[in-house]
């Protein structure tokens, strides 16, 4: 008769935790690209920052599917979209290149999933958000299902743009950025490091050698002879900033670097200033590390952003050819905050907003 008892007991706690489980927020994510660059950084950070979650669910392309994934410690099957759509996830990161992002965005929206898209497909959407948390995260609203993620050289411009912007104004930009490989993806750093050992079988991404040169086109040309990429850095910056006529060119160069984006900005702001006040600015901005210490050789370089999730910014002095001019040094880990640190950061704030998860 005890033992009756005891088993029953049993039977009920499962039956109420089964009953809780109903009607309690479970929290789940899928992260859409899982094997490529950016969706392995993704699995990084979600286990460094600690990312709460019930249920986890893993994508990558059609050849993939089915095999297995690692994540901390435990393993995971890698499954197709149409099949995570019906386990309804609460938040889901895509990093699978626009065509994914066009067609499936709008069905996880359909379920009550909230997309942050790292792809080009909807940033500039006029209802869809473009968003970098410490910037704009309010332009997030209940039923913003898709947000868009900013392009990698966009994320970290306006991360040291934006305080000072907001401070002092601007008149007009001029960037030029120097990319690392791996913002191409991985066949780009297979063509580089190929070449660097004379692989004659290593991919061909680019029109032309990329180790020992630079090569000043990222991405398609258009019809102003501007690259997709320098036009992305253009559009997205206004749109963040929410200046549609605000004054900006670029140019962006490809350089035989694995990781890491560099850029050369030149500011020239709306009112005086002095280069003490923009460090002090920079120095108390949330994700911004500011490196400057000419005299001791100490300025930001790629190498030594590896890996982080912050920005990097140093070279901090005035433009003596223009009054009010500005010159900055900005580099940042292109597959971390310029991707999928920002997009993780977006899906913890998903989190807090709208799931009351701390």
């Amino acid at each position: 008769m005890n033992n009756f008892l005891f088993y029953q007991g049993i039977n009920l706690f499962f039956l109420f935790i089964f009953a809780v489980k109903i009607f309690i927020n479970i929290m789940k994510i899928a992260i859409v690209g899982a094997t490529g660059l950016v969706g392995r950084e993704m699995l990084k950070v979600l286990e460094e920052f600690q990312v709460p979650f019930d249920e986890i669910y893993f994508m990558a392309s059609e050849k993939s599917i089915g095999q297995k994934i690692i994540f901390k410690n435990k393993e995971y099957t890698i499954k197709s979209l149409p099949e995570v759509l019906t386990l309804k996830p609460n938040i889901a990161i895509f990093s699978a290149g626009s065509a994914v992002s066009l067609e499936y965005a709008p069905k996880f929206k359909e379920i009550g999933c909230y997309v942050v898209d790292n792809s080009s497909a909807w940033r500039m959407h006029e209802d869809v958000p473009l968003v970098v948390p410490e910037i704009n995260f309010e332009t997030i609203h209940k039923n913003s299902y898709i947000i868009a993620n900013p392009n990698c050289s966009t994320i970290q411009l306006v991360m040291v743009l934006y305080p000072i912007y907001h401070r002092y104004g601007l008149k007009r930009m001029v960037v030029s950025t120097y990319q690392a490989v791996t913002g191409t993806g991985k066949n780009a750093v297979e063509q580089l490091m190929g070449e660097r050992s004379n692989n004659p079988n290593a991919p061909k991404v680019y029109p032309y050698p990329i180790d020992l040169n630079c090569i000043p086109q990222c991405d398609v040309f258009l019809d102003n002879d501007y690259t997709k990429e320098e036009m992305k850095i253009v559009n997205e910056t206004r749109k963040i900033l929410d200046n549609p006529h605000l004054r900006i060119t670029a140019t962006a160069v490809r350089v035989p670097v694995i990781g890491g984006h560099s850029e050369s900005v030149n500011l020239e702001l709306g009112k005086s200033f002095s280069v003490s006040d923009i460090k002090e600015i920079l120095y108390q901005t949330p994700g911004v590390i500011v490196m400057d210490n000419p005299s001791e050789k100490e300025y930001p370089m790629p190498i030594l952003a590896h890996g982080k999730n912050e920005v990097f910014v140093g070279r901090i002095r005035r433009d003596e050819s223009i009054e009010n001019g500005l010159n900055l040094w900005i580099v940042a880990d292109n597959l971390r905050k310029g991707a999928a640190t920002n997009a993780i950061q977006i899906a913890i704030r998903l989190q807090e907003e709208f799931f009351s998860v701390k």
